[in-house]
């Protein structure tokens, strides 16, 4: 007898549509039956009863119990894993980012492993690298041998998490040699700098004018500079939160010339706009990138719609309100990030529909935005895809359900969500990770702290650079 049956479902793969019985035994999918045939015994037979099954999301990018100077987020990865099962999402990547100049990347890494024990879900992670010194390549063997083979860097945040561009290129080199991928968080900071600057001279520095000190020019003028250094070695990038159309036109360009290399957005760039800045509760989002115009918002979710982004992430950072409102006179010191490991699933459909209709096509497109293209870019093998031999990572919903969001009814640790009173579209009714039902029609079943920690393989070259100019052309 298997362990569990969802039966006649519309099942939904990035690369197809078809109906069948999925047969789940040991957290692995053992067969998928054609719905015509009896539905098999199990411990446990869930009818999906037609609706919309799709492969367990994959957020690859959330900060979880990150410090950031004098602030800590208020979750840890029990609470942050929960809430990504309550949101469709069956496994999170997060970030070993050194909390200060005394903690090694290496360092970074192994804490946010260790803390990983506590997960719900399954857990992966990329490193991190701040400054160059002679230890970094050493560090980022060891690093590949525990699984992790991406590192991001950011070219802002001077005095704290930045990297030079020295820094950037000598680590680029390291992974293209370690088969691994660089990502990157991509505004220039001299502009941002110069910029805050002049708006703090004249008193324009609380958090209504976020958006006026990091122009989106200042984010696709990084882009600009990170595509020329990764061109000039040959090797992947992966460009997080990109929130400009622009930013998104430049890597689709870059592909054109062959280079490996993929956009990220969230969900609330395609969702919000400036005018939340001059909203009655301005805190709720201030993040960096911050939120653009209307036109840009919608320009940027026409790529999302069309193929030119790759996947749909969080970046989920959990602070509370008190701790948003503890410097909102003054930008440079309150803390920068949301929310929205558990929104994340039903506010990228809304984006993704944005009152078309729902086709085998749209779909299609979603489970690879929200799981398949981030396995599959992340080396993630046994996720992102519903077929036999892969983690039975599954989410039953329907496409037209709508539910308004309550900030305080969420499960993420903090008092308030950036969709707050908003009605979204596509929210899971059932969620299975590793095999076992953790979200159904009777609410959440906390699974305890069963989260795996995913170690990911080298990528290995599939097509050269002349080959990979041949195929975006034809594209």
């Amino acid at each position: 007898m298997s362990d569990l049956v969802i039966a006649n479902a519309r099942i939904v793969n990035a690369d197809g549509v078809s109906s069948g019985h999925i047969v789940v035994a040991g957290g692995r999918i053992d067969a998928i039956l054609a719905v015509s045939d009896p539905i098999p015994s199990a411990g446990r037979v869930i009818d999906a009863a037609g609706r919309v099954v799709i492969p367990g999301g994959v957020d690859g990018h959330c900060h979880v119990a990150q410090i950031t100077g004098r602030y800590r987020t208020l979750d840890d990865f029990a609470i942050t894993s929960a809430a990504a099962l309550w949101g469709g999402t069956t496994t999170i990547m997060d970030f070993g980012i050194p909390r200060d100049a005394t903690e090694s990347p290496l360092a970074a890494a192994r804490n946010k492993r260790d803390l990983a024990r506590a997960s719900r879900c399954d857990v992966a992670l990329h490193g991190s690298v701040v400054t160059w010194d002679e230890t970094v390549p050493a560090q980022l063997d060891a690093l590949a041998a525990m699984g992790i083979r991406s590192v991001k860097m950011y070219m802002t945040n001077r005095g704290s998490t930045m990297s030079d561009n020295d820094t950037v290129l000598k680590v680029m080199k390291e992974m293209k040699r370690l088969g691994g991928m660089t990502v990157i968080h991509a505004e220039h900071d001299a502009i941002i700098v110069d910029c805050t600057e002049e708006h703090a001279d004249s008193g324009e520095i609380g958090i209504e004018h976020l958006h006026e000190t990091r122009p989106e020019l200042a984010e696709e003028a990084s882009v600009r500079e990170v595509l020329a250094m990764a061109e000039y070695i040959d090797t992947p990038v992966y460009f997080v939160h990109q929130s400009t159309p622009g930013a998104v036109d430049l890597v689709s360009d870059a592909r054109l010339r062959g280079l490996e290399v993929y956009s990220e957005t969230c969900p609330h760039y395609l969702l919000l706009d400036d005018g939340v800045y001059a909203s009655r509760f301005p805190e709720w989002y201030a993040c960096c990138p911050p939120m653009r115009d209307a036109a840009t918002a919608a320009a940027l979710r026409e790529r999302f719609a069309d193929g030119s982004v790759d996947t749909v992430a969080s970046d989920h950072s959990c602070y509370d309100l008190s701790q948003k409102r503890e410097h909102s006179d003054d930008i440079r010191q309150m803390p920068h990030g949301l929310p929205g490991v558990e929104t994340r699933m039903p506010a990228a459909f809304t984006a993704l529909t944005d009152g078309a209709p729902i086709t085998d096509a749209v779909l299609q497109r979603f489970a690879d935005l929200f799981s398949a293209a981030p396995a599959r870019i992340n080396a993630l093998l046994g996720k992102g895809r519903i077929a036999v031999g892969q983690d039975a990572d599954l989410v039953v919903f329907d496409p037209d359900e709508e539910r308004r969001v309550d900030g305080t009814a969420l499960h993420m640790g903090t008092d308030f969500s950036p969709f707050d009173g908003r009605t979204l579209r596509g929210w899971p009714q059932v969620v299975v990770a590793g095999g076992r039902a953790v979200l159904d029609e009777e609410g959440f079943h906390d699974p305890g702290a069963i989260g795996r920690f995913i170690e990911r393989e080298p990528a290995v070259p599939s097509r050269t650079r002349a080959e990979r100019v041949l195929a975006g052309r034809s594209a």
